[in-house]
């Protein structure tokens, strides 16, 4: 292909040796690749975190914010630049913690975003106190006794919110990542993947080999149009944990409420000054 490797670039990063950012990073080139996108189509938001050093290790357009805001900038490139493929992408901690607010709100709204959610089950970066979605069998420095909350599901959570894109990946299972990516870069609307992925410095349970024992493929035949069964999926974590596009659904999107967004790119358009107070209006 011509355009392979396009999207690489440094191998010298912060993260640690096996950490499975690395396996994510090489399933997004190639994902990036095989859709034949180019560098400057494509734009990625990241909050805080090892996760969220991903635009610093690709050949793209990237921009670092907040912890947990990368959500809200994110929605405004999509709305500027209709004709961009914008990527969200940082840890669970990030995004399913101090992100928690703008992914509820993300889902209502639909905009057409990708969102790739590293989920090691550990802040990574802030030397291993638990996040949202780690399990109450880890203890950790700051929690030497275990952990006293009821671990975070981020699809049950879409699937309760009814995200018209709701998936799960495994670092360990590269080309079927690779494919979700894909998927979720062809669906209009909001893409969410929960992306498992070992931290090997601070979380010594959810391992490479604890993921593989569990992790499984949903059949071809497994309906992802279905409310019903996708969330009796969701509540599968103990002994097997589904992998695949869990649901979708073809809804409107954001951009489909304001028709001045479809015509052209907002970057496109000439607003004189005076029209400010009818594009304020407009969206209120």
């Amino acid at each position: 292909m011509e355009n392979q490797n396009l999207f690489s670039m440094t191998e010298n990063t912060a993260w640690c040796p096996g950490c499975g950012n690395f396996p994510l990073r090489n399933a997004l080139i190639d994902a990036l690749n095989e859709l034949e996108l180019k560098p400057w189509e494509v734009v990625m938001f990241t909050g805080i975190g090892q996760a969220a050093k991903m635009p610093h290790y690709l050949n793209i357009n990237g921009f670092n914010g907040l912890h947990g805001r990368s959500l809200p900038p994110a929605l405004g490139m999509k709305i500027a630049n209709k004709d961009l493929s914008v990527i969200v992408e940082s840890g669970d901690g990030c995004t399913y913690g101090e992100g928690g607010n703008h992914i509820l709100h993300n889902i209502r709204r639909n905009p057409d975003i990708v969102h790739l959610v590293h989920d090691n089950q550990i802040y990574g970066l802030t030397k291993g106190q638990a996040s949202p979605t780690t399990g109450d069998d880890i203890t950790t420095e700051v929690q030497p006794y275990g952990i006293n909350a009821e671990p975070f599901n981020p699809v049950k959570f879409a699937l309760g919110m009814e995200a018209s894109f709701v998936a799960r990946g495994f670092v360990g299972e590269m080309e079927h990542l690779t494919e979700l990516i894909k998927k979720a870069f062809n669906h209009r609307g909001y893409a969410l993947i929960d992306i498992l992925q070992p931290c090997v410095s601070f979380n010594k349970i959810n391992t490479y080999q604890w993921y593989q024992e569990k992790a499984y493929k949903l059949e071809d035949i497994y309906d992802e149009t279905n409310l019903e069964t996708a969330q009796r999926k969701a509540e599968e974590w103990e002994n097997k944990i589904p992998l695949g596009v869990i649901y979708r659904k073809e809804k409107e999107i954001f951009m489909d409420n304001f028709d001045f967004l479809g015509e052209k790119p907002l970057v496109e358009q000439k607003r004189e000054p005076q029209d400010i107070k009818t594009t304020l209006k407009e969206f209120k």
